[in-house]
């Protein structure tokens, strides 16, 4: 059977196509213009829509409200210095930066032997108490308003104890108590 593939074959190879056509099948050359041009406005519009979207979503980004910054007291303590005014309630003075040159005796009170300080610190707008020449089981007491810190001398042979400190607006809002533990004597800080 002539033009009939062979056993196992695919058939002759196809005819190349002749002329100015090119043959059946292939567009013609205002055809491939137009194919041509059609691909092309096809890839811009893809392009323009990826930038679209990714504009828009930086569009959605940047209207989101942002945190405002919030000013605080403490940003703008000296080096070292952790705290300032309610963030030193109940903290240490010496651990939080506020105590060495940045720390001046209020006010003072002696009690038998034992000698009773309101320690103030301005940069930290806190006070402390602190009792020095003290015995074993004496305590000292600082207040400013409703915040109170206690602290007493434990240790047989120690002699000084400091309170933890609470916020003040001024060195004149803290009072210091001192109580003797041999005696109950008491006295304050003016």
């Amino acid at each position: 059977n002539p033009g009939a593939p062979a056993a196992g074959g695919y058939g002759p190879p196809p005819a190349e196509p002749s002329g100015p056509g090119g043959g059946p099948g292939r567009p013609t050359g205002k055809r491939r213009t137009a194919m041509f041009l059609v691909g092309a406005l096809g890839a811009l519009v893809v392009v323009a829509a990826g930038l679209y979207v990714t504009e828009t979503q930086g569009d959605k980004k940047e209207a989101r409200p942002s945190p405002s910054p919030t000013v605080t007291k403490e940003a703008q303590l000296p080096p070292g210095v952790k705290c300032s005014g309610t963030s030193c309630a109940g903290k240490d003075a010496e651990v939080m930066g506020c105590s060495g040159d940045l720390v001046t005796t209020a006010g003072s009170a002696v009690v038998g032997a034992t000698t009773v300080e309101v320690r103030y610190s301005e940069v930290c707008a806190a006070a402390w108490g602190r009792i020095t020449q003290a015995t074993q089981g004496d305590t000292v007491e600082i207040s400013s308003g409703a915040s109170r810190q206690t602290d007493s001398v434990d240790a047989p042979g120690d002699t000084v104890a400091y309170t933890m400190m609470v916020p003040v607006a001024s060195a004149t809002e803290a009072k210091a108590c001192a109580v003797l533990a041999a005696t109950g004597e008491k006295s304050c800080t003016d």
